[in-house]
């Protein structure tokens, strides 16, 4: 049997450097034993996140929440997706510590809508309403007519006053062929279009790659956190071309997977999974394999 790790699996750059400054900042408050926070979860991944905790870092949710610990001081660190205007001041004026983890492709769409919208565009931000980057980005937006489209439906019923320019952006993590198809709805509707691709490249990349991987598979596993993006993002597209696709999250979902009765099988994993956790699946494969032959 023929076991293919995608090449391009595991953390992007973004989130390695979130996790990475979490992990810093432990080391430098040990002897100093300042109270840590995450505002939000650092990344989409249970495990990593569970590890902080463990560690002494506190995910923190609201700004009330901020408000309720400001006596007590302390450092809080923005999560990858980055936050809604306005909160990194607040943590500020609050007496925290901030520490900026936000992921720098994040940062570039906030300036993009920041910029189009104060030209008097309308914004359209192409992803999930309700996940925390699009929300982020979202309150960067100062046009009256701020949309955001995550499916071809949304996208046909759209509708915006003409003699106006409508900005498209997309969420960091969205299928880059879905947003194309998107994009090319709202160029038919005769709208002056700026589409600005902010897909970051390694999303790209790992989409392309498990999109072939899984063409050359039986099977495929694809690694990541219930509540990652990306990682559902990544199963969704190889699912469309391998029927034997599975989603887990540690190599303890596995015994449910008939791995060894496939002949081929490929494994990805989403961008905010550790290579740890990679690591383990892939071995735990292999055995699996190698306890059937």
């Amino acid at each position: 049997m023929k076991i293919t790790l995608a090449k391009s699996a595991g953390f992007c750059f973004g989130v390695k450097r979130a996790v990475d400054t979490v992990y810093e900042q432990l080391e430098m408050s040990a002897t100093e034993r300042q109270p840590i926070y995450t505002f939000g979860p650092i990344i989409h991944n249970e495990e990593v996140v569970r590890d902080l905790e463990e560690k002494g870092v506190t995910v923190l949710e609201s700004v009330e929440e901020l408000e309720e610990r400001a006596a007590h001081g302390g450092t809080v660190i923005i999560r990858a997706h980055g936050v809604e205007k306005g909160i990194s001041e607040k943590i500020k004026e609050l007496g925290y510590t901030l520490v900026d983890a936000t992921c720098p492709f994040v940062l570039k769409i906030h300036r993009l809508v920041e910029r189009y919208s104060g030209e008097d565009c309308h914004i359209v931000i192409v992803g999930n309403a309700s996940h925390p980057e699009v929300k982020g980005i979202k309150s960067w937006s100062n046009a009256e007519d701020t949309r955001v489209i995550g499916t071809r439906e949304e996208a046909e019923k759209y509708d915006a006053s003409h003699g106006k320019k409508v900005c498209i952006v997309s969420q960091t993590t969205f299928n880059y062929n879905k947003f194309q198809e998107l994009v090319e709805i709202f160029s038919k509707k005769g709208y002056d279009i700026l589409a600005v691709n902010t897909i970051c490249n390694a999303t790209s990349t790992r989409q392309t790659e498990a999109e072939s991987l899984a063409k050359d598979s039986d099977a495929m596993i694809v690694i990541g956190g219930t509540h990652s993006s990306n990682s559902r993002k990544l199963y969704e597209i190889c699912k469309n071309q391998c029927e034997n696709t599975f989603f887990i999250q540690t190599a303890e979902d596995l015994p449910d997977i008939p791995v060894s009765s496939f002949a081929s099988l490929g494994i990805t994993a989403g961008a905010s999974t550790p290579n740890t956790i990679i690591q383990e699946v892939l071995k735990a494969c292999q055995k699996q394999v190698s306890q059937n032959y």
